[in-house]
């Protein structure tokens, strides 16, 4: 199971914050109670979404990277793996980016499956050293993601990394709101 990057500690640009290799299956119940305070998850979702992410970091290229407090709190992470057409993701997006010309991001791209960061932590470009630091270890040309499709903070950054709108208004089975996919290539801008 490919649980972290090789990447080495850095700092996340945050006072007191480590950014480094993170056994995500080891502290995934840590990582999915981030993802519940930054996202808003209830219960069920976070049991779905635990199956979810440990059957992501079987993929042998997967990468996961946390952000810690000096006392080993985790206050962020991100994971992601290359992008398979055959996954539920790519499935559900591929007509939406088929439709804007812009199906070729499926291949050869870098997936930002999960990137999050506690509230009490955000705006202080943690986020922002999560993304870059995984996409940085990664032998891809390119990085793909998706977001809720409205004007907020994560969007900003996406952008101010890179990232330019491939498909808007993707619905995804379940989800309350549309999404954007975005693209960007790799390395990210710093």
């Amino acid at each position: 199971m490919a649980a972290a990057t090789p990447a080495s500690p850095s700092g996340s640009g945050a006072p007191g914050i480590l950014v480094g290799p993170l056994d995500l299956a080891a502290r995934v119940d840590e990582a999915l109670d981030v993802q519940a305070h930054a996202f808003g998850l209830t219960q069920d979702e976070i049991d779905v979404r635990r199956h979810i992410v440990l059957r992501h970091l079987d993929h042998p290229q997967a990468r996961a990277l946390g952000a810690t407090t000096a006392a080993g709190r985790l206050v962020g992470f991100v994971y992601g793996l290359p992008n398979d057409r055959a996954h539920w993701w790519s499935t559900v997006v591929e007509p939406y980016l088929r439709a804007t010309g812009s199906q070729d991001w499926l291949d050869e791209s870098f997936v930002i499956t999960e990137l999050h960061v506690h509230p009490e932590f955000q705006q202080r470009g943690i986020g922002r050293s999560l993304i870059t630091t995984v996409t940085d270890a990664v032998d891809l040309p390119r990085s793909i993601l998706s977001a809720i499709d409205t004007d907020s903070p994560a969007r900003g950054l996406y952008r101010a990394l890179g990232y330019q709108d491939l498909a808007r208004q993707v619905l995804f089975p379940g989800a309350p709101k549309p999404y954007a996919v975005m693209g960007a290539p790799l390395p990210l801008r710093h």
